[in-house]
C-alpha cells in the first residue's frame, strides 16, 4: 500500500469511524436496531468500497503492473 492509498484510507476512516460509533450507540444504548445496523453496514461499506473501487486515475498503474508481470517469462525447459 502506497502513501496515497494510506491517505485515502485515512480520509474514509474519518467518516466511517464516527458512523460506526453512532451505530453501536444506537444499537446497544438506545435499542434502535434498524438504525444501528444500518450505520454499521454503512461504515463497513465505506471502507470496502474505498479499497475495491478503481478510479480512472488508477487504470494506468494497473495496466503497468500487468505489463510488468506478464512479459519476459521464459520456460526453463528446452522442449524441441
Amino acid at each position: 500500500m502506497g502513501i496515497l492509498d494510506t491517505v485515502k484510507l485515512a480520509g474514509v476512516l474519518v467518516f466511517a469511524i464516527p458512523a460506526a460509533l453512532a451505530g453501536l450507540e444506537m444499537l446497544v444504548v438506545r435499542g434502535e436496531v434498524g438504525y444501528g445496523i444500518a450505520l454499521l453496514v454503512l461504515s463497513v461499506m465505506l471502507v470496502v468500497i474505498q479499497r475495491r473501487l478503481k478510479t480512472p486515475g488508477d487504470i494506468p498503474g494497473l495496466v503497468l503492473e500487468r505489463v510488468r508481470g506478464s512479459g519476459g517469462h521464459e520456460s526453463e525447459t528446452n522442449d524441441p
